[in-house]
């Protein structure tokens, strides 16, 4: 029998937390502002898209520990179990500016101000895994970021002038310690806090999430919550009990053979990048327009499929290639074509006890190309007008099959 756990335990600027309440769609950035007075992390859009909540979090993978910049206006408490959440108060946090912050000062790569915070945050995630950026990587990475005041080339060129070494950042300094700390709260037991409506769960695997799943049906599952944060910050939609799955590392992993590529549907957009860029670099380019960094960071393939959106990026991308759709249960998997799980506008093949579990992608033969283009009224960060996923087999000079899938034009992709 599955263990189970009341407390929800997790790191915040390296101290510990463990809260014995939550309300299940309680925001990051409310936590932080609201409950620890911590409020250099900001709220603009409270929908993940101009980057002023920008925060780190630390989480164990099985490479290691790993940080990457999310938005904590959609990003909700009850999913950091298990995880270290670095705010831009502790870059400061000696006394002294971080060299990221420097930059931005000699640089004037600040006006108003209400957005640096978040541009900070974004550049520090940059600085620790890319010390000299260029140009366009400074660009991905600021895709989620917005400011109207400074035209952003002051802050490219505060980027650009970061010289510090991040082997001797703080973060790095204690990465043992918080790779121990982490680690010790990592139990293996379910943790639920609260009842009822009210309940929010984070199962201890896939068998106790689907066993989790089959005793609260009307639960949504919440993954990277890019999509479910928007019900609660903007339509203001009861959507409890919930059940978080992004530390389920079992379907965070993506296997490769000869045949395809099968990504679980936990692994994220940042995660599936290299694979896709390998196996199907005609998809790079719009891969990239997904959303900003910290969208790609959060959101999962898996959750875009599940949520059934007409104007998803994947979707389209995926039926054009003919992947296959792994959905499982208590009462064990089952598999359909990608385009048949779609049945219309809202409404998708999967019983209420059913979760996505994996998605197929067969590889590509020489005897077939594809290309995938997608139409937005500015180029970063915007949903899909229209986008259009193109595979064609040929028989020497001939077009012997031809799979179109569009997204944006009807009620399902």
């Amino acid at each position: 029998m599955t263990a189970e756990r009341h407390v929800l335990r997790f790191l915040l600027n390296g101290r510990a937390i463990e809260l014995d309440q939550c309300p299940p769609t309680q925001t990051l950035l409310d936590f932080l502002r609201i409950e620890r007075r911590l409020t250099g992390t900001k709220e603009g859009c409270a929908e993940g898209d101009c980057g002023a909540c920008t925060v780190l979090v630390g989480r164990l993978t099985p490479a290691g520990l790993v940080y990457e910049s999310v938005n904590a206006c959609i990003r909700f408490t009850g999913s950091l179990d298990g995880c270290h959440v670095v705010t831009v108060e502790a870059l400061a946090a000696g006394g002294d500016l971080h060299p990221v912050q420097q930059a931005m000062v000699e640089h004037h790569g600040s006006q108003c101000g209400f957005c640096t915070p978040g541009f900070v945050m974004s550049l520090y995630a940059l600085w620790m895994r890319t010390p000299q950026p260029s140009v366009p990587q400074i660009e991905k990475a600021l895709q989620g970021n917005l400011c109207r005041c400074t035209g952003y080339a002051p802050i490219v060129r505060a980027a650009q002038a970061v010289t510090a070494d991040p082997a001797k950042d703080p973060l790095v300094a204690e990465r043992e310690r918080v790779t121990a700390a982490l680690t010790a709260m990592k139990d293996g037991a379910r943790v639920t806090l609260g009842t009822g409506k009210a309940a929010l769960i984070l199962p201890a695997d896939p068998a106790d999430f689907a066993k989790a799943l089959a005793e609260n049906p009307g639960a949504t599952v919440v993954a990277g919550s890019t999509d479910v944060g928007l019900w609660v910050t903007k339509f203001m939609r009861p959507i409890g009990p919930l059940i978080f799955i992004a530390h389920l590392d079992e379907l965070r992993t993506i296997e490769e053979t000869a045949g395809g590529v099968t990504l679980g549907a936990g692994v994220s957009y940042t995660e599936a990048f290299p694979v896709i860029a390998r196996r199907f670099p005609q998809a790079a380019e719009v891969w990239n327009r997904i959303g900003g960094e910290q969208v790609r960071n959060m959101g999962t393939i898996g959750g875009n499929v599940a949520n059934g959106s007409p104007i998803g990026d994947t979707p389209p991308i995926l039926i054009a290639l003919g992947a296959r759709l792994r959905l499982r249960s208590v009462h064990g998997p089952r598999e359909m074509p990608i385009e048949d799980f779609f049945i219309d506008y809202g409404k998708q093949d999967r019983r209420a006890d059913e979760f996505v579990e994996a998605i197929h992608i067969p590889a590509l033969p020489e005897n077939k190309t594809f290309a995938a283009y997608k139409v937005t009224k500015r180029l970063d960060e915007d949903i899909t007008a229209v986008l259009g996923a193109f595979r064609l087999t040929f028989d020497g000079d001939v077009v012997a099959e031809a799979r179109f899938a569009w997204g944006g034009m009807a009620a399902t992709p």
